[in-house]
């Protein structure tokens, strides 16, 4: 397994060395203005978080982010700051990591509620028959006894793909039907996949094929809490959708997107909007001695 990943992210490292390359000949020319092209970094204290692989704005606790790591990791979440001080560890409780690549705050089954939705939805090789996404609503956790805070009882989405087994590590959650879209990474384009809402959590159920972006490896992807806005990002770019709040996810993707500025990171691999509306976030693996940031796009 372990072997099997470091080659994963050597092929990755080069993919994205090819990518920055052909984005600055010019590939990506159409850009929106509505954020900042100065981001604030800032650098994480209290500790480290190497593999981030989603982060999610939270309202239960404000002023500080839920983030995870992927494969190999403790079925964990951390609460980092926005100020970048890492608060501690929330246990999942008979959670397991096999490979968790985004995390969503949104709607769930109780109106009013908002629910904290983790995917484990990685595959590097393309080799599993299932994957699985973890709902529960978000817990309102007391920073000062952190070290013993944890999630003992959530709801378990297993979910195939109705063709073959697909490598994603982005999905979204729709406020309004609260169906749940899937977008893959390693497809020739990243591929969209819809678990149509209520979603069955006693049985394996078959995801939706919805379309083909006109893009490839997508690493996370955020809605902003108006619902007015969309964010796709890669490795190397941020794709910026306008919406209306009640048309489908379906239909804001199948538009052609500019993208936002986007200050490249060593392996970004989690966005989020920040719930006051002033900008949205991005956070990196760290992949080499310089340690990642948290970054901040203001709104303009």
């Amino acid at each position: 397994m372990m072997i099997c990943k470091k080659l994963a992210r050597i092929t990755t490292c080069i993919v994205l060395f090819l990518v920055v390359s052909c984005s600055k000949n010019g590939v990506n020319t159409t850009s929106s203005n509505e954020y900042s092209d100065k981001p604030q970094h800032t650098i994480l204290t209290g500790g480290s978080i190497r593999e981030a692989s989603g982060i999610a704005d939270s309202k239960a606790n404000p002023g500080y982010l839920w983030v995870e790591e992927d494969s190999g990791n403790p079925s964990q979440l951390y609460l980092l700051g926005h100020d970048g001080k890492i608060a501690g560890k929330v246990k999942i409780a008979g959670g397991t990591n096999r490979d968790w690549e985004d995390i969503v705050l949104g709607a769930g089954p109780v109106n009013g509620t908002s629910y904290l939705y983790i995917g484990d939805i990685g595959d590097n090789n393309s080799t599993y028959s299932s994957y699985t996404i973890y709902r529960f609503p978000e817990p309102a956790i007391n920073i000062a006894k952190i070290g013993s805070a944890a999630v003992t009882k959530f709801s378990k989405i297993n979910f195939k793909y109705p063709d073959s087994a697909h490598d994603a590590e982005a999905f979204l959650v729709d406020p309004g039907t609260k169906d749940i879209y899937v977008i893959t990474k390693r497809d020739a384009r990243s591929k969209v996949y819809k678990l149509p809402y209520p979603q069955d959590t006693t049985k394996l159920i078959t995801a939706v094929y919805v379309s083909d972006l006109a893009f490839d490896l997508v690493t996370s992807a955020t809605l902003s809490p108006d619902s007015k806005e969309l964010i796709v990002k890669t490795y190397t770019n941020l794709y910026f959708y306008s919406r209306s709040p009640t048309e489908s996810i379906a239909t804001t993707l199948s538009r052609t997107p500019p993208t936002l500025f986007y200050d490249v990171e060593q392996q970004g691999e989690a966005v989020c909007f920040a719930l006051d509306f002033s900008g949205f976030y991005t956070l990196s693996e760290t992949r080499t001695a310089t340690p990642a940031t948290l970054d901040f796009y203001k709104r303009n």
